[in-house]
């Protein structure tokens, strides 16, 4: 899924490189007439490799190039000397990245840390014909041609890391209250919707201490299913560290859009239900204050042991002790 310069699904085509053919060469030297065989091993051909990039947080780069070929091994050469081998091409790519075979759907490598990965092993460079010299063939004519390199399809899939992630229907409040806690710019209308694209901004709290949020967009019921944006949003609530349920104040049934996003998220992995997460309910500012207490009894009532917060991105009503609840469950 694609909007502006965030990408979050690609495929693309990697090449290896082949490895070195080795030598044939015989020693010659003066005085020396039958030097017996000298010739060096080629060298391997250079890996695809991908490395986890903390700086990166698309993978928009892969838009204008699809194809990545690495370095082909060199000759090996007289005096046993080994050919050089290919340079590796190293290919940056976002923490969160998942790695699958195009081809067979199977999943390579998951890059959560600034690691490297080889996708793409280079040829082995083939040896000389000195490796060949026996008692019955003193002068053997014959190297071994390097290997080929390795030629996929692969495709890369981000998920977005971050330590809160909000869940919640479309126009729940989720990128109002991203844009009050932090200075990310996220689209807000009241359509449907609106977030297409994961927008991720740094929370500030006490003691100049921060986390990052993710507003991830919007949940509809059979979302598991492919409704919606189906799996494009699922996918990226895997990485958080803590779940955010934004729920409206104004909605008609707050129970029911709970158990309608739990069972969602259920559908699609039930180990997202062992992440710790709390409730936020939000657009408070648009209650009475008789309608205030009723709302927060009936919450008390329903969610017993989970924690929730009444709160109002517009007038800041809560947003302290918000804070403070996912602070305290990111470091639970």
């Amino acid at each position: 899924m694609t909007e502006g310069n965030f990408v979050d699904y690609v495929k693309i085509h990697v090449n290896s490189g082949n490895g070195g053919k080795g030598s044939t060469h015989f020693h010659r030297e003066k005085y020396i007439t039958k030097g017996g065989p000298d010739g060096g091993d080629g060298g391997r051909g250079g890996h695809v490799i991908l490395r986890g990039d903390k700086n990166l947080w698309t993978l928009v780069t892969f838009k204008f190039k699809r194809h990545f070929k690495a370095e082909h091994g060199f000759h090996g050469s007289k005096s046993r000397s080994t050919g050089a081998d290919g340079e590796d091409l190293i290919i940056p790519v976002p923490l969160g990245t998942v790695v699958l075979d195009s081809d067979t759907g199977e999943r390579i490598a998951e890059i959560t840390t600034e690691e490297d990965v080889i996708v793409a092993p280079g040829g082995m460079g083939g040896r000389g014909n000195w490796h060949f010299k026996s008692p019955t063939n003193q002068a053997p004519r014959y190297a071994q041609p390097g290997k080929e390199g390795i030629e996929r399809f692969i495709t890369l899939e981000l998920k977005v890391l971050a330590d809160v992630g909000l869940v919640g229907f479309p126009n729940a409040g989720k990128s109002t209250l991203l844009a009050a806690l932090t200075s990310a710019k996220p689209k807000i209308a009241d359509y449907p919707f609106t977030t297409l694209k994961p927008n991720l901004g740094i929370v500030q709290h006490r003691d100049f201490t921060s986390f990052v949020m993710a507003d991830i967009p919007g949940i509809i019921e059979g979302a598991a299913e492919g409704k919606g944006l189906g799996h494009y949003f699922l996918r990226h609530i895997e990485r958080n560290s803590v779940l955010l349920y934004v729920i409206p104040a104004d909605s008609n049934d707050i129970k029911e859009q709970f158990t309608i996003l739990n069972n969602e998220l259920t559908r699609y992995n039930p180990e997202l239900l062992d992440k710790n997460f709390m409730v936020g309910i939000s657009k408070a500012d648009l209650l009475d204050a008789e309608l205030y207490v009723a709302i927060e009894s009936e919450c008390k009532a329903t969610f017993k042991d989970i924690p929730f917060v009444m709160f109002s991105s517009v007038s800041q009503h809560g947003i302290a002790t918000l804070k403070d609840g996912l602070w305290h469950l990111l470091n639970a």
